[in-house]
């Protein structure tokens, strides 16, 4: 299962998970014209290998694997997901 980022993102704007992402799966990053334009980052559920280093890079704590993501949050998944369905 993908990971997840979930609200403690939004306004955040630190987006060090990207940095580690080895598969390029989270954006928008500091240095695309979207970041300005989105209030958190994402992860791609299609390409992301589910290894966890954004969960560690994470300062807002703002990313689960999406089995450990939280109840209040689950509406994170479709964002996420959402987000590259715009691309």
């Amino acid at each position: 299962m993908p990971h997840v980022i979930a609200e403690p993102c939004i306004g955040a704007e630190d987006c060090a998970c990207a940095a580690v992402c080895p598969v390029d799966g989270i954006h928008p990053t500091p240095e695309e014209e979207a970041f300005e334009l989105e209030d958190m980052c994402y992860i791609n559920p299609a390409c992301c290998i589910d290894c966890g280093l954004c969960v560690d890079e994470c300062s807002a704590g703002a990313v689960f694997a999406e089995e450990d993501l939280p109840e209040q949050w689950q509406s994170y998944v479709l964002r996420n997901a959402e987000y590259y369905e715009r691309q």
